[in-house]
């Protein structure tokens, strides 16, 4: 039955698609096709010029599976479905235009053929610095008072730069110098935004005796700034079907249907219409997404917490339908190394047959670790044509390899980065008449092949021996010549895997139907242990995210008190005396501590933790607010004195501007605008408190005196642009 029907293609030829609501999900559509003389051919790409030549170079190379991963298949048709992950480089057309248009017009492009790798071009890096100042003072009072309204003054007015310092954990000199290179050779984009795109990837192979060389490939691609698999995963089957049934115009019948849809609320349940039918989806939460991106906004206090969230159908990670069983059965027991390998950040390579099977991998360890925020670099598929392999294949022997997990399926990996020190096999070949009973030999078999260094004592055999000493003696190179499911690396796991949670795993042979029923099952048990394992590992940090409130009798409009300061030796030792806690201490050998000072100086643990005290600061700050909004000025300002007063005043003259701020950005709302006339009622009380010669200086300043009369749509923030007020404003001061 044609999937074209059950969309309503007849659309109304005036309608079109919203490319701004369009871009909330998805940046773009492509269509790719594999010609055998010229190579990868992008013959359509909806809406035209959003991606450089260089990106849609990257775009078709990753969207072909690599010949030496397929193997000899005789259905004549053949559909497979993955991701990709590629970093951003070069400035698409639709940039080149000028920026003042209302009309934005893109140039017909033909039909992009690429034969050949574009050589690395340098680009150059451009860093923005801003400065700023601005002070007065006035000798009319005492300098006690004149100093501390300069003070306020230049607290409020004069850039901050508030810095977390990172207690000296840096990266390695190699890897910083690697990814100093990438980003040369990338080149820069203008205006920032995200570094990554995602592409998700409908690929069929057709084999057809009456065509040239007896088949063809083509591709059709979801590309976004976001990994919404859990959303582009059935709505790559819809499209990329209905591409094959309807042509070209599939991309933008289905962009009018997606540009439809409302704002991505990350973390919760959506139904996205999409012709007669509706995805029910659940995205990811936002702790899990990169802030560049505006993620951080929708970011909840709660998403930090110590606990072990109750509805186990939420998503707490990336990636969270991800059939990790399905792909690591036959390495069930070194999952918790695994764990361990991605929360330090260490450089991993994951080798699988097909591209299917090798980004699940990838993204089902990424999904391991939540909540933690994954913030080293991953590519779900990495080929040889991305231009960040020349990079690597450039290291040398005794080089630090930066800190990436990559899927692959090229055997040439195995060679070119060899430096890297942990490697991964995983997956099953494709089956075939030659090699099923092989496959299902393994599959019975996983827990003799799944670890080379260490044996299963249950089922001890020469052969057995042999073989780990050969595994063991080879690498990952024996996968040249024998695949193998299996895990080679030189690091001393410190967490124990949990004989109870394999235990509770349920086999279902061979049977498809069971298998799939019951993968939900053992999914859900490893995912939840997993999220257990990751939540209470990072439970020991918790004490510096701890938002503090407004003790009784402590003003609520002076700034909050900082959250603690982090020293990585006074944490480590703390934790040293006291345990990692319970549920860790039955999960961890002795030398627990090594794996808290790995992740420290790793490359997740900075990141996460910035992240996390910018969460903290904001609850912190909303919680204060809340205080301010049922506070009583009155009160408080009877016991101060006239050099409290004036700190006072300073402080909810900086409250406005902050809630002015809001507004300006067109994030405020109705509390927004309640606070500032709070706090406006509020700052002309003090005023009104403080001697007639203070105010008169206090009044010098023009915006301090808009303020005052309530001129709030005249009001500029520091580092804008000033409005001059008439001297009848500046005249009406308070008596």
């Amino acid at each position: 039955m044609s999937r074209a029907s059950s969309l309503s293609p007849k659309l109304d030829p005036n309608s079109r698609p919203d490319l701004n609501a369009l871009k909330q999900w998805v940046v773009g559509f492509c269509i790719i096709r594999f010609d055998l003389e010229q190579g990868q051919v992008i013959e359509e790409c909806y809406p035209p010029g959003l991606f450089s030549q260089d990106e849609e170079l990257d775009i078709a190379f990753s969207s072909f599976p690599d010949s030496m991963s397929q193997h000899q298949n005789r259905s004549s048709i053949h559909d497979c479905m993955f991701f990709f992950r590629f970093r951003r480089r070069g400035t698409p057309p639709i940039n080149k235009l000028s920026e003042n248009s209302e009309e934005i017009v893109v140039e017909e492009q033909s039909t992009s053929q690429i034969s050949d790798v574009i050589s690395l071009r340098n680009g150059v890096s451009r860093e923005r610095a801003g400065s700023g100042n601005g002070s007065w003072a006035n000798n009319l009072l005492p300098n006690a008072i004149t100093n501390k309204i300069s003070n306020g003054l230049k607290s409020i007015y004069s850039p901050e730069n508030k810095k977390l310092g990172s207690s000296g954990l840096l990266s390695s000199k190699e890897s910083l110098h690697i990814l100093k290179r990438s980003s040369s050779h990338h080149g820069s984009r203008v205006k920032g935004g995200p570094k990554y795109l995602y592409g998700y990837v409908f690929n069929r192979q057709r084999q057809d005796e009456r065509l040239k060389r007896g088949g063809e490939q083509k591709s059709v691609v979801i590309l976004s700034y976001r990994p919404y698999s859990s959303v582009f995963k059935p709505l790559l089957q819809i499209l990329g079907h209905l591409c094959f049934d309807i042509g070209k115009k599939a991309l933008e019948h289905i962009a009018f249907y997606v540009s439809k849809w409302p704002t991505p609320q990350l973390g919760k349940l959506m139904e996205l219409p999409i012709g007669s039918a509706t995805l029910k989806v659940y995205l990811p939460p936002a702790h899990c997404l990169p802030a560049d991106d505006g993620s951080l906004e929708q970011e909840s206090f709660s998403g930090m917490a110590p606990f072990t969230p109750t509805n186990q159908y939420v998503p707490q990670g990336i990636f969270h339908e991800t059939d990790i069983f399905g792909i690591f059965r036959g390495i069930l027991l070194q999952l918790w190394v695994l764990w361990e390998i991605l929360i330090i950040g260490e450089p991993l390579l994951i080798f699988s047959p097909t591209p299917s099977q090798c980004c699940e991998a990838v993204a089902g360890l990424i999904s391991l670790v939540a909540p933690l925020f994954c913030s080293i670099d991953f590519r779900p598929y990495f080929t040889i044509h991305d231009p960040d392999f020349a990079l690597l294949n450039s290291l040398k022997e005794g080089d630090r390899f930066p800190s990436m997990i990559l899927g692959v399926t090229n055997l040439f990996f195995l060679k070119a980065l060899r430096i890297i020190p942990h490697v991964v096999s995983v997956g099953s070949p494709i089956p075939n008449s030659s090699k099923l009973a092989l496959v299902s030999n393994e599959r019975s078999n996983t827990q003799e092949k799944s670890n080379p260094n260490q044996l299963s004592l249950n089922k001890f055999s020469p052969s057995n021996l042999l073989n780990a000493v050969k595994m063991r003696r080879e690498g990952p190179l024996i996968l040249m010549t024998e695949y193998k499911e299996a895990v080679w690396s030189s690091y001393n796991a410190t967490t124990k895997p949990d004989t109870g949670v394999l235990n509770r795993l349920v086999d279902a042979g061979l049977s498809p139907r069971i298998e799939e029923s019951m993968s939900v099952v053992n999914n859900e048990i490893l995912r939840r242990h997993f999220l257990e394992l990751t939540t209470n590992f990072l439970a020991p940090f918790g004490p510096y995210f701890r938002a503090i409130t407004p003790s009784e009798g402590t003003s609520p409009f002076c700034d909050p008190p900082p959250l603690p300061a982090f020293d990585a030796r006074e944490f480590l030792d703390g934790l040293s005396a006291r345990g990692p806690g319970k549920f860790m201490s039955k999960r961890m050998r002795a030398n627990w501590l090594d794996l808290y000072r790995r992740f420290l100086t790793g490359h997740n643990f900075m990141p996460w933790f910035r992240r996390r005290r910018s969460i903290a600061e904001l609850e912190q700050h909303r919680l204060w607010r809340q205080v301010r909004m049922k506070a009583d000025i009155q009160q408080f300002v009877s016991k101060m004195s006239e050099l409290e007063i004036v700190d006072c005043f300073h402080f909810i003259e900086r409250h406005i501007l902050g809630e002015i701020q809001v507004q300006q950005a067109g994030k405020g709302d109705t509390d927004s605008a309640r606070a500032c006339q709070k706090l406006k009622s509020d700052l002309k009380t003090v005023f009104n408190t403080l001697p007639k010669d203070t105010q008169q200086l206090l009044i010098f300043n023009p915006q301090c005196a808009a303020l005052l009369q309530g001129s709030l749509e005249l009001t500029r923030l520091p580092g804008r642009p000033s409005v001059l007020l008439s001297e009848t404003s500046l005249s009406s001061s308070p008596r």
